[in-house]
């Protein structure tokens, strides 16, 4: 598998992720960046957002990304929920770009839904404060509950989302039914009850359900957090089917032709695992895969130098040196014992400075970095094989590493750029 000849075959036989014709399709309306945290799904999004625009498209990226790196690639001061265009974009098509504030999604539903006077009930309750906040799936669920905001208004024809940096990328597409299961299921209706019942008959019927579930959830709770919690879902009682259906909504929008799904990874294991994880779950739930883009790849413009050759190349310059450096000294203790006067002359003031390394310490120093370069493409090939023997059918756009971080729009078109190009450039960084 680690031959050349197997490593080339298997890249000729994967297909060519062609990104400029997804990009150029009328017919594609969303375009997801998912894949593991730290394999660039926000760079590669802004990348696209940036090239698509440039090719005419009018395009909105959305980033859940907290580093804030977007809003400064793209020139701008902040990124906050509402999406704000992007300057300096060449072309006929516009960007705009924005960060998800997951809290602020969260209360534009509640504004949405319900009247001002439960509406400010709901926003003030600590409850709701707490569950908006920081419950566990609520980021993702609220980047979806954002899509379909965007998908709605209907002002762009391209919207390109960067997914939560989660543990693993398969809660983007759980989160919305875990948030939607938790809110219409049967705790929180068994809380709804007394709401529903009014009076004494209400608290008895809540106490006994208590009672019922567990009779330390009081003790676990505390009183005050079950008022809360009362409190939120009376407040809360017309919204419960809400959630549900919205989130089957976007499941449906996901699941239509019009979306396009890219796995990004980084040539790691852990990265190709959970991307080859997330091309099955996508499979499974009949999502569109475009394929995969695999970034930070690194290559050689000296690759047919292998790694063992430039070993043993290094290995014997450096006998050379030591044979070299045993004859001089020989030499020094001949010429001392010759001359005893030698040792008294005083060194010159070119003597006094450390001299150069040889030509050969060099080379063979340059030989022995080539050497790990090498190791690394060969560790790297290894991990692309493994993914492409488990997945021959995903195309694949190779992205060559950058030599330092994207900072501007110069930066993500030359990301675009190495997209659009598909496999990766002879000489790569």
């Amino acid at each position: 598998m680690t031959s050349s000849m197997t490593q080339g075959s298997t890249l000729r036989d994967t297909p060519l992720l062609e990104i400029d014709p997804l990009l150029d399709d009328p017919g594609i309306r969303i375009i997801v960046c998912c894949g593991a945290g730290g394999v660039g799904k926000t760079t590669t999004a802004a990348a696209l957002g940036v090239r698509a625009a440039e090719r005419g498209r009018r395009a909105v990226v959305l980033t859940i990304d907290p580093a804030r790196r977007l809003a400064q690639s793209m020139g701008i001061d902040l990124l906050d929920n509402t999406p704000r265009r992007v300057e300096g974009i060449e072309g006929e098509g516009e960007l705009h770009a924005m960060m998800l504030d997951m809290k602020r999604t969260f209360d534009e539903i509640v504004e949405a839904h319900a009247d001002p006077s439960r509406s400010r009930a709901i926003l003030e309750n600590p409850f709701y404060q707490s569950l908006s906040a920081g419950f566990a799936g609520t980021q993702e669920y609220m980047a979806m509950e954002k899509l379909g905001q965007l998908r709605a208004r209907d002002e762009w024809d391209l919207i390109i989302v960067d997914t939560p940096p989660s543990r693993s990328a398969l809660d983007f597409l759980d989160a919305p039914k875990r948030l939607g299961s938790f809110l219409d299921g049967k705790f929180i209706r068994l809380l709804m009850a007394p709401a529903k019942m009014g009076g004494r008959a209400g608290m008895k019927f809540l106490n006994v359900g208590m009672s019922m579930m567990t009779g330390t959830l009081g003790k676990l709770l505390g009183g005050q957090l079950l008022r809360d919690v009362q409190t939120f879902v009376a407040a809360m009682d017309t919204m419960f089917g809400g959630f549900r259906t919205r989130a089957d909504a976007t499941y449906r929008l996901l699941q239509a032709p019009g979306t396009a799904f890219l796995v990004v990874a980084a040539p790691e294991r852990d990265a190709l695992r959970e991307a080859a994880y997330f091309v099955e779950r996508l499979a499974a739930e009949e999502m569109p895969l475009a394929g995969l883009v695999l970034n930070r790849v690194h290559g050689s413009g000296a690759a047919r130098l292998s790694a063992e050759r430039a070993l043993a190349a290094a290995e014997n310059l450096d006998e050379g040196r030591i044979v070299d450096q045993e004859a001089g000294k020989a030499a020094g203790r001949g010429s001392t014992r010759s001359s005893p006067t030698s040792s008294a002359v005083e060194p010159d003031s070119e003597s006094d400075q450390p001299s150069a390394p040889p030509t050969s310490q060099l080379t063979a120093g340059l030989l022995r970095l080539h050497a790990e370069r090498m190791q690394v493409l060969s560790r790297e090939q290894r991990m692309r094989d493994r993914f492409t023997t488990l997945h021959p059918e995903v195309a694949v756009a190779e992205v060559a590493a950058l030599p330092g971080d994207v900072h501007d729009l110069a930066g993500l078109r030359a990301i675009g750029d190495r997209l659009a190009g598909g496999a990766l450039p002879a000489g790569a960084a």
